[in-house]
């Protein structure tokens, strides 16, 4: 077992290096004319961009001080995201790239005229006359073909000059090696349509772009703002707070009386060294603004300890409800200290359930810890919160994970609120969570069972999301009796 982990990990280490290899190379290698200060910033950029998101989440569980948790996590979280989607943008750009090559040689090829044209037809002829003697050539007048042309005798005169059947074979020749030049991109048309070189004197580096290196420059910076532009609306999405969604369940055991009952659902505040205490007033804000008769937190409410969040999580007490405020334990309350923080949010005034029930007017309210509480002995126990209730009558249960809906099958629960999914948060990150859980969001049916999965009102790691925007969700329960 230790060995296949170990073999997991090294791919996964070997594929990160890869991609961040042809990240470098496609944004800064290909984009440049050769080695310089550009290239080496840019391994700098990407090898400390992984490196501050390596202590970003070591630093969330280690004793350093808070406000370096926070200096350290900010970059760090948002490297994470803006290398997923340079990655992806780049990758997009690759079937951009020939075409754009191909644009660029027909635009080039009218542009040089109908002499040009011929010149560059004629060169993709077999040619009479080698490279050799193109880059031999006689600019300098030196080489095989100069010695040829001088002295007397049959291959020239005695003035030096060549036959003219020679100077067609040599300006053959360069055609040749030119049109070649030109079309594959490695030098540009002003590149080597110029003067011959003065002998004695070292060639000048060609200013104008190729067309291999333009293109590059074009898809680089297209990648560049694709990517920039996403994770920038991602980020701004999650720090101006979530969105309100409202969503009607049917209940068949639900009486008349209770129809119309409203559960504002959140998930996944994920409170820590990004996401603050203004951030929660703004969910308490928005929680508070739909005046719901009963507030369900369904776990993850926070990434760090009750001594270095509890002033962020603060504005919890001012949630308001007709039936109370409750809260069941996520995953990550284990990794910070789930029995700190349950005496914390009832000292706030949220009511905990660990595997526990309560009966409300119409329905029963149970909840049960997360699965991740086994760990510490303090895991889901449905017989506890469910096994002596009533079955005639409704049920609504809150468990943070949604894979906890067979249980809650099995216990004739009516309807279960979960979170934890994010809704995939960054895309295509849905496909990971559809693979993990039976439901990433919304409302699903499970024989007799309802679940409805909310999307979270947080994010976890980068403060950005992408096709999953956050959200608290109404839920209204509805009586098909009335």
């Amino acid at each position: 077992m230790v060995v296949v982990f170990v073999l997991v990990a090294l791919l996964v280490l070997a594929c990160v290096v890869a991609a961040n290899w042809y990240l470098w190379r496609r944004l800064f290698r290909d984009t440049t004319r050769g080695p310089g200060p550009v290239r080496r910033a840019g391994a700098v950029l990407i090898a400390g961009g992984w490196l501050l998101a390596i202590a970003a989440f070591a630093g969330t569980r280690a004793g350093i001080p808070f406000w370096l948790k926070r200096a350290l996590a900010w970059p760090g979280y948002l490297w994470l995201a803006l290398s997923l989607y340079l990655l992806l943008a780049v990758l997009a750009t690759e079937p951009l790239r020939p075409v754009l090559h191909r644009l660029l040689g027909r635009s080039a090829a009218r542009d040089a005229g109908p002499g040009r044209t011929e010149r560059t037809d004629a060169a993709r002829e077999p040619a009479s006359v080698s490279e050799p003697a193109f880059e031999a050539g006689a600019g300098s007048g030196t080489g095989p073909a100069a010695e040829a042309g001088s002295g007397s005798g049959p291959a020239g005169t005695e003035s030096g000059q060549a036959p003219a059947h020679d100077v067609r074979a040599k300006s053959g020749g360069c055609a040749v090696a030119e049109a070649q030049a030109v079309s594959e991109g490695a030098v540009s048309e002003e590149a080597v349509s110029g003067e011959a070189v003065p002998a004695g004197e070292e060639p000048a580096r060609p200013q104008a772009l190729t067309r291999r290196l333009f293109v590059s420059r074009v898809m680089a910076g297209a990648a560049a703002a694709a990517a920039v532009g996403t994770v920038g609306h991602g980020t701004y999405g999650v720090l101006r707070g979530p969105r309100v969604k409202r969503v009607t369940v049917p209940l068949a055991k639900l009486p008349r009386a209770a129809h119309g009952f409203r559960i504002a659902v959140v998930s996944d505040i994920h409170l820590g060294p990004v996401l603050g205490r203004g951030f929660a007033q703004k969910v308490v804000d928005t929680i508070n603004a739909t005046q719901p008769d009963l507030i369900a937190v369904v776990g993850d409410l926070v990434d760090g300890s009750v001594k270095d969040l509890g002033p962020a999580a603060a504005p919890l007490a001012g949630l308001r409800a007709r039936h109370g405020a409750y809260f069941v334990t996520g995953n990550h309350e284990y990794f910070s200290g789930a029995e700190q923080w349950v005496e914390e949010v009832r000292r706030l005034g949220l009511l905990p359930l660990e595997n526990a029930r309560t009966e409300l007017p119409g329905f029963d309210l149970a909840g049960v810890n997360d699965i991740r509480g086994e760990h510490e002995g303090q895991g889901p126990d449905f017989e506890r919160a469910l096994g002596d209730r009533d079955p005639a009558r409704a049920c609504v249960l809150l468990a943070h994970q949604p894979v906890q809906i067979h249980e809650a099958v099995r216990y004739g629960v009516d309807l279960q609120l979960s979170g934890h999914t994010h809704g995939g948060q960054l895309w295509p990150g849905t496909f990971l969570a559809a693979a993990a859980n039976p439901t990433v969001a919304g409302l699903e049916r499970y024989g007799d069972t309802q679940l409805y999965v909310t999307q979270g009102a947080g994010a976890w790691g980068p403060p950005t999301r992408v096709g999953a925007p956050s959200d608290i969700t109404v839920v209204e329960l509805a009586s098909k009796q009335a």
